[in-house]
C-alpha cells in the first residue's frame, strides 16, 4: 500500500521557518519525483515544489523562490520542505505527492499518489 504520510505544520509568525517532512512507504522512492503542493481555503491546489528521486534535481514555484528548499534522503525515504521568511499568504494545507520518475513538474493532475495533508497557518 503506497503511503505519504506529511509532518511539522503548525501556527508560526511572519518571517519564522518551518520544515515539513513527507515519510513515504509501499513503493519503491527512486522511481518517483516528489512533489510539494498547497490547498488554501476556497483555492485551487497550488504545486510548491518537486525533487527528483533519480537524479536530485529540483523545481519550485516563482512564490516560494528563495524561500523555500525541498530535500530527499532516498534511504529513509524522506522528503523535507523547509520553508523560511514565511508569509501570510504561505497560509495552506500542505500535500506530499508523488508523480513517476518521468515526470518533473507542478501539475496536480501528474501525480499519482498524496497523503493527507499538514496545516501551516502563518500569523502577522
Amino acid at each position: 500500500e503506497v503511503r505519504l504520510v506529511e509532518s511539522g505544520g503548525r501556527l508560526v509568525q511572519v518571517g519564522g521557518s518551518l520544515r515539513l517532512s513527507c515519510a513515504a512507504s509501499g513503493f519503491t522512492f527512486g522511481d518517483y519525483t516528489i512533489g510539494w503542493f498547497r490547498q488554501a481555503p476556497g483555492k485551487e491546489r497550488e504545486g510548491v515544489s518537486c525533487i527528483s528521486s533519480a537524479d536530485g534535481s529540483t523545481y519550485y514555484s516563482d512564490s516560494v523562490k528563495g524561500r523555500f528548499t525541498i530535500s530527499s534522503d532516498n534511504a529513509k525515504n524522506t522528503v523535507w520542505l523547509q520553508m523560511n521568511s514565511l508569509k501570510p499568504e504561505d497560509t495552506a494545507v500542505y500535500y506530499c505527492e508523488a508523480a513517476g520518475r518521468d515526470y518533473h513538474g507542478l501539475a496536480h493532475n501528474n501525480y499519482d499518489y498524496w497523503g493527507q495533508g499538514t496545516q501551516v497557518t502563518v500569523s502577522s
